[in-house]
């Protein structure tokens, strides 16, 4: 919605302004307007990594959630995790197999 506005704005006071306005009046508006683009592009790409960001805190959250379920599963199971091999007790580590079957 700011943007709607700030670029009706703009839009207006070119309009506005065009008549009779001096080289360096006019350069100096192309500099502001492609500043105001660049800010614009710059404000929405911040937009998309505060998105990101929160998509990555809820999959934060969920992989500890899962982590926490698989420990609990495992010390509720009471398993004989010294007849493991070192190599099972890592792949239920890396979840790349079941925490208790």
């Amino acid at each position: 919605m700011k943007k709607i506005v700030i670029l009706g704005l703009v839009a207006s006071a070119l309009t506005l302004g065009a008549c009779g306005k001096s080289p360096s009046d006019k350069l100096a508006g192309r500099v502001e307007n492609a500043a105001d683009n660049r800010a614009d592009t710059m404000e929405q790409n911040a937009d998309q990594l505060r998105n990101q960001a929160a998509m990555l805190d809820n999959r934060a959250g969920a992989a500890r959630d899962r982590g926490e379920s698989r420990a609990d599963a495992i010390k509720a199971a009471d398993m004989n995790v010294s007849a493991m091999s070192q190599e099972q007790r890592d792949a239920i580590v890396a979840n790349k197999a079941p925490a208790v079957r």
